[in-house]
């Protein structure tokens, strides 16, 4: 099997980074637009979709900024981690996210972060 490579995609936002940081760190707001379900238990958040769940432990955050998740159950030590941008100049506000895929599959991979982000900026009103 080939081996995941990490990637990132950054979306434009129209949100304050504390609404923005809600979305990105609480399991209600992870809920709404990234699993149809999050549930948090002893520091494992679990994320369902369509009846399949996986696990993931938050391994790193910065309030405000930056929320990294490790997923338990991948062998290539893979994480997803939502970073928020603030450029200086502009106060503009953007959201990074690292991912990894298998090469065959970074399009389907990139296109996936599409349709959740569509989803958060339409939950967000951005």
């Amino acid at each position: 099997m080939a081996k995941k490579e990490k990637f990132q995609v950054e979306f434009p936002m129209h949100s304050s980074p504390k609404i923005l940081y809600n979305y990105l760190s609480t399991p209600s707001g992870l809920g709404e637009w990234f699993a149809d379900d999050v549930r948090v238990n002893d520091g494992i958040y679990t994320f369902a979709w369509s009846g399949n769940e996986q696990k993931a432990k938050m391994v790193h955050k910065r309030e405000g900024q930056l929320v990294k998740f490790k997923w338990l159950d991948d062998p290539d030590d893979a994480f997803f981690e939502f970073e928020i941008l603030t450029d200086e100049l502009t106060n503009d506000i953007a959201l990074l996210i690292t991912d990894f895929s298998i090469p065959e599959d970074l399009d389907e991979t990139k296109r996936l972060w599409d349709t959740q982000l569509h989803e958060l900026k339409h939950i967000i009103g951005s």
